[in-house]
């Protein structure tokens, strides 16, 4: 069921990309108006892009927990401590904490703050600036299906959000949350392959980033399997299957799992596990 989100107040402790990311996708819904929502930061420097949405912002971060019901943590993993340490006198059995610090466990949070509050670790990607992110959370020892569908009805707008055990956070992050850098490498590649070819830069960058905006999603709304549509792309002897020869001798498929391995364990390792 539907809730209504026009008086729930919306918090972010921090005012990087991704915090940006998410209040845009919360506000283009307009499900939440802004004057519902405030950020803080210890400085100016990420404020202003906050202030030209409207949003309320602060230096004063307990400021943010006693006027909001939905809290986001999003600050660097190795702040998460000190930050909660400060505002763990304000936060109330009713405040939902949301928190995106990779590598921070549930148990940690539920640790540092008070007995009884809700916590949720979200893994949300880069995308969610545009409102094609892809976000994975798991739900804390007190959170009920209630505050889970209010956190996935906030963020609806900002992409695709699925729930998951905390076990999938970290491999979220090394598939979603990182894999994103490992699409623009592709692209990158694909666009100097062109300009190796005589293409001019500009253009070959243009129609990379169509090509992958267009595979992307033809993959998610076809429902197909990837190796399905690659199969439907290449002919017998045509020049599709002479590329995917080359992407096979350089070793493509086993760097990219070797990427996503990599960047899991990484999140483990930011994680203490």
């Amino acid at each position: 069921m539907e809730q209504d989100l026009g008086e729930i107040k919306v918090g972010f402790i921090g005012a990087g990309k991704m915090a940006h990311g998410i209040a845009q996708g919360i506000l283009v819904s307009g499900k939440v108006c802004p004057d519902n929502v405030m950020v803080s930061a210890p400085s100016l420097n990420n404020l202003g892009k906050f202030k030209d949405c409207g949003v309320r912002t602060t230096h004063c971060n307990t400021e943010v927990v006693r006027v909001t019901r939905v809290l986001f943590l999003a600050v660097k993993p190795h702040i998460i401590p000190s930050v909660l340490q400060e505002v763990s006198a304000v936060i109330t059995p009713q405040h939902i904490i949301v928190s995106v610090a990779a590598g921070v466990t549930v148990a940690t949070l539920e640790r540092l703050l008070p007995t009884g509050s809700m916590v949720l670790r979200l893994m949300p990607n880069l995308p969610c600036v545009v409102q094609e992110g892809a976000l994975l959370f798991c739900r804390g020892s007190r959170v009920g299906p209630g505050e889970a569908g209010l956190l996935r009805e906030l963020l609806a707008s900002c992409g695709l959000v699925e729930e998951g055990p905390e076990a999938f956070i970290d491999i979220h992050t090394g598939l979603s949350g990182s894999g994103v850098a490992y699409v623009y490498m592709l692209a990158e590649a694909m666009a100097e392959g062109a300009v190796k070819m005589g293409m001019p830069s500009a253009l070959a960058n243009r129609i990379a980033a169509q090509t992958v905006l267009g595979a992307g999603r033809l993959l998610r709304d076809s429902g197909q399997h990837p190796a399905q549509l690659r199969a439907d792309v290449c002919t017998p002897g045509g020049t599709t299957i002479f590329g995917l020869h080359a992407l096979e001798r350089g070793g493509l498929r086993a760097a990219a799992m070797g990427a996503v391995e990599a960047a899991t364990e990484r999140a483990r390792e930011l994680g203490g596990k």
